[in-house]
């Protein structure tokens, strides 16, 4: 979508523009249990992070497995303290699984307490993580500053 090119970051004393600083939280495909193919998943993780790169913005990826061998929240809350963020995106294993939903509120409280300025966004596939980002920047850029929808 070509709508990305020209999303502005913040700027340093006037200066210079630099890229938004995004978080995009997710399952780890290789790490979710059950019998299914991760790789589509990946190849599209990966095809995001290129986006996000190709549209001058600053993405980190935190994703997290289901398989047990994470601390969820400790991983989660180091990733949000990293840095300042202006957008975080919660992604749809999180949030579309009814068996995720605690976890879902566990990410979400997490991103309110650790970046509360960051805007939230959510995908609708793995294929358009990228466009819900750059919805919900150019909705902070139009209303200069903190989302207040």
């Amino acid at each position: 979508m070509d709508t990305i090119v020209g999303i502005a970051g913040k700027h340093d004393y006037g200066q210079k523009v630099t890229e938004p600083a995004v978080l995009v939280i997710g399952l780890d495909p290789h790490r979710v249990p059950g019998p299914w193919d991760p790789t589509p998943v990946a190849v599209a993780i990966e095809e995001s992070v290129r986006r996000f790169a190709d549209s001058g913005i600053d993405a980190t990826n935190c994703l997290i497995g289901l398989d047990g061998s994470d601390d969820i929240e400790a991983v989660v809350t180091n990733a949000l303290r990293e840095r300042p963020w202006e957008c975080v995106l919660i992604g749809g294993g999180i949030r579309k699984d009814e068996e995720q939903l605690e976890l879902f509120e566990l990410v979400v409280n997490l991103t309110r307490r650790h970046a509360p300025d960051a805007a939230i966004a959510f995908n609708r596939t793995v294929t358009d993580i990228v466009d819900a980002v750059v919805r919900q920047l150019a909705r902070r850029t139009a209303g200069g500053g903190r989302d207040s929808s």
